[in-house]
């Protein structure tokens, strides 16, 4: 809590390290797993398993409040459509700029752009390969990250004090 005067929250630190380690392990070992190519740790390439993953959606999913979601009225679905929309298309032009050119590969990305959970989702529906829907993920933790850092520090400048501009804001 008391680290950067409680605004930047805690579990963005503590996944900032996380991936700092696992990138440090995987490049110590030479591995593909990160953390998990140290005998010790193996256990942890299970964490990475399609079965979490669709646990995860469904924890997602259920800690949304359609009532809150009402309360944001119109601004607060235009928002949310919109953040989609831009998060989307500017995924996929990052994708294509990055050299992929085939949909597939391009629509994994650009739902990884919108977050990490939809990414792996949609690459694994669509047969996309295991760097694409790795790549997505990263896209989404990235953009996480980013957000969960930021909003605290522009909150006061773009008077973030309600939970109607809450909704917006995290819709966008």
């Amino acid at each position: 809590g008391t680290l950067f005067k409680k605004r930047i929250p805690m579990v963005a630190i503590a996944i900032l390290i996380a991936l700092v380690i696992a990138y440090m392990t995987g490049y110590y070992t030479r591995g593909k797993n990160g953390i998990a190519d140290l005998a010790v740790f193996s256990g942890f390439t299970l964490l990475g398993g399609s079965m979490l993953r669709d646990f995860t959606i469904v924890a997602t999913a259920m800690n949304a409040d359609w009532t809150e979601i009402k309360k944001a009225g119109r601004s607060g679905f235009l928002a949310l459509f919109t953040g989609i929309l831009i998060a989307f298309f500017t995924g996929a032009f990052i994708a294509f700029m990055f050299g992929y050119k085939d949909a597939v590969s391009i629509t994994t990305i650009g739902a990884g752009a919108c977050t990490f959970i939809v990414g792996p989702v949609t690459g694994s529906a669509l047969g996309a390969s295991s760097e694409v829907i790795t790549i997505s993920i990263a896209a989404g933790v990235v953009k996480a990250i980013v957000v969960t850092i930021l909003t605290p520090v522009l909150a006061g400048k773009i008077k973030l004090d309600n939970p109607a501009t809450a909704l917006v804001y995290g819709g966008l």
